[in-house]
């Protein structure tokens, strides 16, 4: 009964709460982003083609990136030196690449080269963003909510397009995309998760996402007791047989060893400006993000702002942490947006706690079945998250803008950052008499022209007269 003096509560940032507390309470923060960890994966390794060339490498990327957001969560939660806020984050695959990474991926033209050139830009524009995290301070200014949140806003908007695809069955290149099965598959998960957020309470409400898949999972292997699990298509005049996309391919997870060692460097980094360019830029863009991200677990979770040590240890782990995950193959790890949701929602913020998430994510990467049974997914199962997932990161662009008043300064930088920067991502041929450099950065997404813009209005125009009424 003495030791229970020790003990403090879920929602005190510092002290221990009993393990039998803390492993629930930590699972549940993992859970929620732990499909949302690994998706960004999966699409960029389809656009290469990694998954059908080599699936039991897809296998190993995917095991390395359960390992790599435990050990950087951890980083993150207690810091070493300088790297680490010690802020309840929890770090995972960065899903706000995903633009830029798609237009490098088609622009290399696929493979695994183009995924070499991936981790070579993020290797440099991780150390990059590690030295912004130094100087995070005298930077803060350029970085309001009206930038944060449209870059954001951005962001979301420009993966809507990516999970639709993946809604359908996972691209034009899929024989059977649009079809009805795919279609019904992606809508089941998403009604899914609607009802398991809405409808209950607890683990189940708000690790709604992976409840939702593990529906589908059981739904698409009913599907296969009852309806054809082949087609044909006509291709050049010969007819082509073909697995539907829905299908689950179990022989891979019994293939798959119940422990292994991680795999380094399973793919070399390729140094290639058309990647480091746009990629660089992103990373100031994720910078901003996670100021934003801290900032708002700490007002919502802890009720009061981030201290600059704060920000500039959780800007400077983002960065290192990025670097790190190249060295496993793995993309981009940045503060994972959804937590902090979570964390507003339940007010659990002990770093313990948090922790006993992160060591079951560094347990769940030394075992290729798990990742396995993950690759296995159904582009539509994954679709029917995505939507949902990527909607919401509009959503909370949405909520930070709105943070402050909405007048004509930020109405103007919203509408011009926004149309300028999907117009050019867009119709990139827009730019095809300036020179080369300026279209590989600023055509095929969004994103980044968008955040540029952003941030050089909100310099250039002067304040607003208008006194914020919602402060």
């Amino acid at each position: 009964m003495k030791d229970q003096k020790k003990y403090t509560s879920p929602q005190s940032f510092e002290g221990r709460i009993p393990l039998r507390q803390a492993i629930p309470l930590g699972l549940q923060h993992v859970l929620a982003m732990f499909v949302g960890n690994l998706t960004p994966l999966l699409i960029i390794c389809g656009a290469c083609g990694i998954s059908s060339d080599d699936p039991q490498l897809l296998t190993s990327l995917l095991q390395n990136a359960m390992l790599v957001a435990g050990i950087v969560t951890l980083v993150q939660l207690y810091s070493i030196g300088p790297c680490g806020g010690k802020v309840p984050i929890i770090m995972g695959t960065s899903s706000g690449f995903l633009g830029v990474f798609n237009s490098v991926v088609a622009q290399m033209g696929g493979g695994v080269l183009a995924y070499g050139a991936i981790m070579g830009a993020s290797l440099i524009g991780g150390l990059f963003e590690t030295v912004l995290g130094f100087f995070l301070k005298p930077l803060r200014r350029f970085f309001p909510p009206i930038v944060t949140g449209t870059v954001v806003l951005a962001i979301g908007l420009s993966l809507i397009g990516v999970g639709i695809n993946s809604f359908g069955g996972g691209g034009t290149s899929v024989h059977d995309f649009g079809s009805a099965e795919n279609l019904a598959l992606a809508t089941i998960v998403l009604i899914s998760i609607v009802v398991f957020k809405h409808f209950f309470k607890g683990t189940a409400s708000t690790a709604c996402i992976l409840f939702g898949i593990i529906v589908g999972y059981v739904v698409a292997f009913l599907m296969s007791l009852f309806l054809p699990t082949t087609g044909s298509v006509v291709v050049d005049g010969e007819t082509v047989e073909f697995t539907k996309a829905w299908v689950l391919n179990w022989s891979q997870v019994a293939q798959a060893d119940w422990f292994a060692i991680p795999q380094i460097m399973p793919i070399k980094p390729v140094f290639d400006i058309r990647a480091i360019a746009p990629i660089m830029i992103m990373f100031i863009v994720t910078a901003v993000e996670t100021v934003g991200d801290i900032s708002g677990c700490m007002e919502g979770g802890v009720g009061r702002e981030a201290t600059d040590k704060e920000l500039s240890g959780g800007v400077i782990c983002d960065g290192l942490g990025s670097s790190f995950a190249t060295v496993f193959g793995v993309l981009p790890n940045t503060s994972f947006s959804q937590n902090v949701g979570l964390v507003t929602m339940t007010k659990v913020v002990n770093r313990f706690a948090l922790a006993c998430g992160a060591i079951f994510l560094i347990l769940c990467g030394l075992s290729p079945k798990l990742a396995a049974l993950v690759q296995i997914m159904p582009q539509s199962v994954l679709g029917g998250a995505a939507v949902m997932m990527f909607a919401s990161i509009a959503v909370s662009g949405i909520q930070l803008i709105t943070k402050h008043t909405i007048d004509a300064r930020a109405i103007t930088i919203i509408s011009i950052a926004l149309g300028l920067g999907f117009g050019l991502g867009s119709n990139s041929q827009a730019l095809s008499g300036l020179p080369e450099w300026v279209s590989l950065i600023f055509g095929g997404s969004g994103i980044v022209p968008a955040a540029v813009i952003a941030i050089i209005l909100n310099v250039v125009l002067p304040p607003s007269s208008t006194p914020d009424t919602t402060k």
